[in-house]
């Protein structure tokens, strides 16, 4: 996950990937404010962009981190934990 990942969103231009979600979800934020969040959804009709607010998408990303945590994946908990201080705190 150290590679950086866009989304080009047709209003809000480019997208930065904060967290993958699994599931076909991942976390993004624009990419030079990072004050709008967004849950990209992959499904079988095609993508779908829902905006989150700051606190929504701080919870989806500390539940990641738990899921990471639990089942003992430490590189990329450590990654999101990153991610999580710098957009976050």
């Amino acid at each position: 996950m150290s590679l950086e990942n866009y989304f080009n969103h047709p209003t809000f231009g480019l997208l930065l990937l904060i967290c993958p979600l699994g599931n076909g979800q991942d976390l993004y934020t624009t990419l030079y404010a990072q004050r709008l969040f967004f849950l990209v959804k992959e499904g079988d009709t095609g993508m779908a962009v829902e905006p989150l607010s700051r606190g929504d998408a701080r919870s989806l990303v500390e539940n990641q981190m738990r899921v990471l945590r639990r089942s003992r994946k430490m590189a990329e908990y450590k990654e999101i934990q990153d991610i999580f201080r710098r957009t976050f705190q």
